[in-house]
């Protein structure tokens, strides 16, 4: 990509801005600069942001939140996280080195993750409509002394839209329709929320339907590699015989299209003005979703399979929340949540030229109950709480002739008997407003953790071992210490802790990775910890506002995949191909550290650039390896805007941009994904993109974007699809 043409298209961009905004004479109403103004709602009750030790991101408007493909690429297009994709229906957020399993995901103050998300790449927030989110908040560092297990490198916290009273004396109508339409992925998706608002009860409801296609990936390929990521061919079922099909668009990545459904429907009663209930009630399916990454593997020129597809996603939850305040008792604020979830998944494989395909299920499901109380005395603060979640695991599976129809048994993904795990905690988070300048947080918690998974049937796997049973327990904590000034400049410094309790995932699972890697259960595996220090700094002005965060965490008993020995053996039988055997194993102590920056600058009423950029390293030593790179550690990345802003006309020309991720940094046994990289490594890439928000009417809304201008083709970082070339996207919004 030419320098001088993207100088160019900036000058030109600026210009038409320019000449536009000479054309309108509306008022701005500028974004808040004052650090009293930030408030974060992560911990459950409101607090502003300048008495808090943790860094917080809030991403909040339409832009950000609603007018995304999904929730995954929301992250994405904020240059807040690096996000990796092993297809397009899916992401897997990375927060400072940490992902998967080892970040917590809670929507509506909801455990997402349960006893089966996995250490490596997971597809599942997806499964959470961007199009009816409120707010998103991402908290950096472990997080584990509010939020428990899992929060070693932070918490992605998920709010959706809730009902609206009515402000008049009787019921009001209100709703909204959203269109979409993407070039690139040949998106189609519509969602439609309509909210009755009376003195006492709301109701809304809010239903979206997306259709996508094969995702185009970019055209202008680097110099060195002049065809990566392209597909030249596909698999297609004739009759009973698979043949190789040549794609005639090798841009065009055959396999990665597929269909979701999302419905939201919340019930509000307004028992008083100080006594709230709300019902909620979420439900997300998908159709069949290839897993691009695998359909891509050729061994020899030849494909390795014919199907590989996550079968229908469901996650349906139900919840209760009580939120009560300015009570009378001991406890002035009281909010309880009771919540149901139920999950199913499903893995779906077949060979080329083999007319055996494999059937995996999984059903999941989560009772949970969170109870948090706040109390106020002085200059003091105590948030006390309880928490505990059960969950049930079922899983089977079945091998079918597609030819014959005949049925065998073949491995179940988890343990084929009763399986479940259970957290419980109790936690005390106390915060200390000695003056209007300084802030002191600190907090306790107690985990308790519980597994049992039984192996039925062991005639297949020949476990030395019929069942796991493991309770772990762990302290948590943290301690932090904020100063904040009247001139909107605040610094903090926090010690935190987080630990990870095995999950069935960890304990009780046998997969292949890649072809000719097979993982077992090891049972004898415990906990990962981490204790983490940072520093960090905000200035809000009028003119120009900045961030930093430097951090350093250990990884302490880090879980990583190695070789193992299996019965003896290095190397078993693993549908039907002979697989190195491998197993989470606790041997390594990791360190990770990094820096975030963010800046951003008013440069006219209407006019401001804003920028951030993240650098994270992490390498883990054990006794036989030494130091290596710890993986799903992403390369520098981040966004750079130019931005105007309007009362009708809203715009933003932005850089994304990643660094290279070379080949000494992959991790080779974990999951990098080196199979999906070039024979140096990830690339550097950037991409020009532009998006531009019309208030057409009042009720009207109109964007208009146009992503990665030069039509370019690059892939994040561990992902097994390249992201999609130059795109048009179209959005329009009407509300009554």
């Amino acid at each position: 990509m030419c320098r001088k043409k993207m100088i160019s298209s900036i000058l030109m961009l600026v210009s038409v801005l320019g000449i536009n905004a000479q054309q309108q004479n509306d008022t701005v109403k500028t974004n808040s600069t004052l650090l009293d103004d930030v408030v974060v709602y992560s911990s459950r009750f409101a607090e502003k942001f300048k008495r808090v030790a943790q860094t917080i991101d809030v991403l909040k408007t339409r832009e950000q939140l609603n007018f995304q493909p999904n929730t995954a690429d929301a992250l994405i297009n904020s240059g807040k996280l690096f996000v990796q994709k092993s297809q397009q229906g899916g992401g897997s957020p990375v927060i400072r080195g940490f992902e998967a399993s080892r970040i917590l995901m809670v929507v509506d103050g909801v455990r997402m993750n349960n006893a089966i998300y996995r250490a490596g790449h997971l597809q599942n927030i997806i499964t959470i409509d961007n199009m009816v989110l409120d707010r998103m908040e991402i908290l950096y560092g472990p997080s584990s002394t509010l939020f428990g297990s899992d929060a070693l490198g932070g918490v992605i916290s998920l709010s959706t839209k809730d009902p609206i009273l009515s402000t008049i004396h009787k019921t009001q109508y209100t709703g909204a329709a959203t269109l979409r339409y993407s070039s690139a992925m040949q998106e189609n998706r519509g969602n439609v929320q309509l909210n009755i608002g009376g003195p006492k009860w709301a109701s809304f409801t809010s239903v979206s339907y997306g259709s996508f296609g094969d995702l185009v990936q970019g055209n202008n390929r680097r110099m060195d590699y002049p065809n990566f990521g392209k597909k030249n061919i596909y698999v297609e079922r004739v009759g009973n015989v698979d043949m190789i099909i040549t794609n005639p668009n090798p841009n065009k990545q055959i396999g990665s299209g597929y269909k979701q459904v999302d419905i939201t429907q919340k019930l509000l009663y307004q028992a008083s003005e100080k006594v709230q209930h709300i019902l909620n009630l979420q439900f997300s399916n998908t159709n069949d979703i290839p897993r691009y990454d695998r359909l891509s593997e050729t061994n020899g020129g030849v494909p390795v399979f014919a199907e590989w597809y996550y079968g229908p996603q469901l996650r349906t939850m139900m919840a209760y929340h009580l939120s009560a305040k300015e009570q009378s008792g001991f406890f002035k604020d009281i909010k309880i949540t009771a919540s149901f979830q139920d999950v199913e998944e499903s893995r779906i494989t077949r060979r080329f030229q083999n007319n055996n395909k494999d059937f995996r299920w999984e059903r999941i499901q989560v009772f949970g109950l969170n109870v948090d109380a706040k109390h106020y005395y002085g200059k003091h603060e105590l948030h006390v709480g309880a928490e505990s979640y059960g969950n049930f695991v079922k899983s089977t599976a079945e091998r079918v002739n597609i030819v014959s129809g005949f049925k065998s048994s073949i491995t179940t993904r988890y343990s084929d008997g009763p399986t479940s795990m259970s957290t419980h905690a109790i936690f005390a988070q106390h915060t200390f407003k000695i003056s209007e300048r300084l802030t002191i947080n600190d907090g306790l918690r107690l985990n308790l953790v519980q597994l049992n998974a039984q192996f039925v049937d062991t005639a297949l796997t020949r476990f030395p071992f019929t069942k796991v049973k493991q309770i772990n327990q762990s302290i948590t904590g943290n301690i932090g210490i904020v100063y904040a000034t009247k001139q909107n400049l605040r610094a903090a410094l926090v010690f935190s802790t987080g630990f990870r309790s095995p999950n069935v995932d960890d304990l009780a699972k046998v997969f292949d990775s890649r072809t000719g890697l097979v993982v077992v259960p090891n049972t004898s595996i415990k906990p990962e910890y981490t204790y983490n220090v940072e520093f960090n700094v905000n200035k809000y002005s009028k003119l120009f506002s900045y961030g930093a965060a430097v951090f350093y965490t250990a990884f302490d008993n880090a879980l990583v995949l190695d070789r193992y020995l299996f019965n003896g053996q290095d190397s078993i039988f693993y549908s039907g191909v002979k697989s190195a055997v491998y197993a989470l194993q606790n041997k390594a102590k990791a360190r990770v550290y990094g820096v975030s920056l963010n800046a951003s600058f008013q440069i006219s009423q209407r006019f401001s650039m804003e920028g951030v950029v993240n650098f994270t390293k992490g390498q883990f030593r054990d006794a036989i390896n030494g130091k290596t790179p710890l993986d799903h550690v992403p390369p520098t990345y981040g966004r750079v805007a130019l931005k105007r802003q309007g009362l009708k006309w809203n715009a933003d020309f932005s850089v994304l941009f990643n660094g290279w991720k070379r080949l000494a940094d992959y991790n080779i046994n974990g999951e990098d994904n080196l199979q999906y990289a070039t024979s140096d490594g990830m690339p550097a890439w950037y991409t020009l993109n532009f998006r531009s928000s019309f208030q057409l009417k009042k009720q009207i809304q109109l964007q208009f974007a146009l992503e990665n201008i030069f039509n370019q083709n690059y892939r994040y970082f561990a992902s097994g699809i390249s992201a999609s070339g130059r795109n048009l996207s179209l959005s329009l919004r009407a509300a009554f």
